[in-house]
């Protein structure tokens, strides 16, 4: 693991970290189908890692690296149990259709997001730290991203077996848990839309067409 010095920079760097990461909410699965062991998270994680540097520091024009990093998280990430725990007791309140249409924009959005931040990287390295077991269902992989001219960040992936694949379901920055930060923030919306999963639904729609403008 690489220890660093407290600089006024680094901790800009981390915040923006952060900031870009708040579309990212992973959470644990709703079942877990198998212990996950350490080693098995860790080779993930470098699967994973690997893949993405080799996208992101490739020549390939943007447009080209976004889509491939969408690819890669698609199969990374379990969206759909991350989708519903960050809606919290919201899903029981929500109809049927708005369920679906929150599955379907939730992929979209949290997609979108990281592929069009992540694709304008280049000069990535990652490297991998300890791997420890969390519960008899995840283990947590520590990493050290670093980008030129920038302090280095570490993150702490934690990883699960879902449906007999291993699976990025959270995120820790700073020690903050993501998949928690945004499913307070998705509450506070609904709550200020007076209670109503449809106040949701809106923002993320706004949100998904801001990005498809950016893109």
């Amino acid at each position: 693991m690489i220890v660093t010095a407290y600089r006024p920079e680094a901790r800009q760097t981390r915040r923006a970290l952060l900031a870009l990461l708040a579309g990212l909410p992973f959470v644990l699965p709703r079942t877990a189908s198998a212990q996950m062991d350490p080693g098995r998270a860790t080779a993930f994680i470098q699967t994973t890692g690997d893949a993405l540097v080799g996208v992101l520091n490739s020549q390939a024009p943007a447009p080209q690296r976004r889509e491939r990093v969408a690819g890669i998280l698609r199969q990374a990430v379990d969206i759909e149990g991350t989708g519903r725990f960050i809606l919290g007791r919201w899903w029981r309140v929500a109809t049927p259709a708005e369920q679906q249409e929150y599955l379907r924009l939730f992929e979209e959005t949290l997609i979108r997001n990281l592929a069009s931040r992540f694709g304008e990287y280049q000069g990535v390295r990652f490297t991998l730290g300890r791997s420890q077991r969390r519960t008899e269902d995840d283990a947590l992989v520590t990493t050290v991203v670093e980008r030129p001219s920038t302090p280095p960040v570490n993150l702490d992936w934690r990883v699960a077996d879902v449906g007999g694949n291993p699976r990025i379901v959270d995120l820790v920055a700073e020690g903050t848990s993501l998949r928690l930060t945004q499913r307070s923030e998705y509450s506070a919306v609904i709550q200020r839309g007076g209670n109503q999963v449809s106040a949701l639904l809106a923002a993320m729609r706004n949100q998904l067409q801001q990005l498809q403008q950016r893109s």
